[in-house]
């Protein structure tokens, strides 16, 4: 009797050897396809070891998804699609499949405004949220079963303005970001420097709720553009695309409190033209893209682990033109940048000691890259 049950244990093991799928790590790249169908989207497989990229496959017939994020589960990629491009603008669904590569298309929904920007998911991927920049607006979508999008159930226009009278003529909201717990949606508004702030709920098919009280007023000028938590503390930083500033915040219950603003650029300069912001997996440093001519630099600081204050560690040039986005790897040894105006990607090994960058050999040339996304399948 033993020797059947470590015989059935061990054809147990060798099976699920046999057909469990390796361990992989995808990069997605999102583009701006100069207002014309094509690829648009770029899958590589990333070497966590080396750092290397290799081709996998890309999409077809998409035209500008300019801004991507993948299902918790990964079995989804929606984009931000038909971006900067006059009385149009959508959100398209995609099927990934991580064992063949392929990306296939599901469908797409008009995205209730002009230049759709930025997109994220629930916790369970009831709700995709959508960011309209240039008309202001935020809209949210049911998923069905299979991944795909419900016409939006839920249109939210915001209104405001600002001191910048090139910038800030009317609300421009950047980027929709989910609290640590999904109870709470933050969307930056560049126009009217304010971080509203929205209650959410799944369960209804509104799932946003107003809450004024929670809304965060900014530096007049500033122009709050990207957000993001810290990876265990109740923080979050926000990037000022126009002040070149970032701002640091105690959080709690969907309350910002402002703790510190920190200069991101390495020089004082007449415009900013801040972009990406994120943390490193372990927590220890934060990283933001600073665009404009004769910069195109990332700031690295150091977070004290008790009060979330930044502390400048140094800047490293990303090799190109306009670092819109990037993204640093899982295992957070990496930190991949996208430079939109010099279409290409360059691929940095980062100091888990110091926060510090070094290039790598790896250098991808994508055209007008816009958005990069991450994710280890296999697991």
């Amino acid at each position: 009797m033993k020797i059947f049950k470590l015989l059935t244990c061990f054809f147990s093991l060798l099976v699920n050897v046999s057909f469990s799928q390796p361990t992989k790590t995808i990069l997605f790249v999102g583009t701006y396809t100069n207002d014309k169908p094509d690829s648009g989207i770029y899958i590589y497989e990333f070497n966590a070891s080396t750092g290397n990229l290799t081709p996998v496959s890309h999409g077809s017939n998409i035209t500008n998804p300019s801004f991507l994020t993948i299902s918790p589960n990964g079995n989804y990629i929606y984009a931000c699609t038909d971006t900067k491009m006059p009385d149009a603008g959508s959100v398209s669904a995609f099927r990934f499949d991580s064992i063949s590569g392929s990306l296939t298309f599901l469908n797409k929904q008009p995205s209730g405004g002009e230049n759709p920007v930025y997109v994220t998911t629930s916790k369970n991927n009831e709700f995709v949220i959508n960011a309209n920049y240039t008309t202001g607006s935020v809209s949210a979508f049911s998923t069905n079963a299979d991944g795909s999008l419900n016409p939006f159930s839920q249109l939210i226009p915001f209104k405001g303005s600002s001191i910048n009278t090139r910038r800030q003529e009317k609300a421009h909201i950047h980027a929709t970001v989910f609290s640590p717990d999904f109870k709470y949606l933050f969307f930056p508004d560049l126009g009217s420097d304010k971080i509203h702030v929205f209650e959410f709920d799944p369960t209804k098919k509104q799932p946003l709720k107003a809450s004024e009280k929670l809304d965060f007023v900014a530096i007049p000028g500033s122009g709050p553009r990207h957000f993001t938590f810290h990876p265990t503390k109740p923080i979050a930083y926000c990037i000022e695309e126009l002040s070149g500033m970032v701002s640091a915040f105690q959080v709690e219950n969907g309350k910002l409190d402002s703790i510190q603003r920190i200069f991101s650029y390495s020089k004082l300069q007449e415009d900013y033209n801040s972009a990406d912001i994120h943390i490193s997996p372990d927590g220890l440093f934060l990283y933001a893209s600073n665009r404009w001519e004769h910069e195109n630099t990332l700031s690295i600081f150091s977070i004290d682990q008790g009060s979330g204050i930044l502390t400048l560690v140094g800047h490293q040039s990303t090799l190109g033109d306009n670092p819109r986005n990037f993204v640093i790897d899982p295992t957070g040894n990496f930190l991949i940048v996208a430079n939109q105006a010099s279409n290409n990607l360059i691929v940095f090994k980062r100091d888990l000691k110091t926060g510090l960058l070094t290039k790598t050999q790896t250098e991808i040339t994508v055209r007008n890259p816009s958005c990069l996304q991450m994710r280890i399948y296999g697991q």
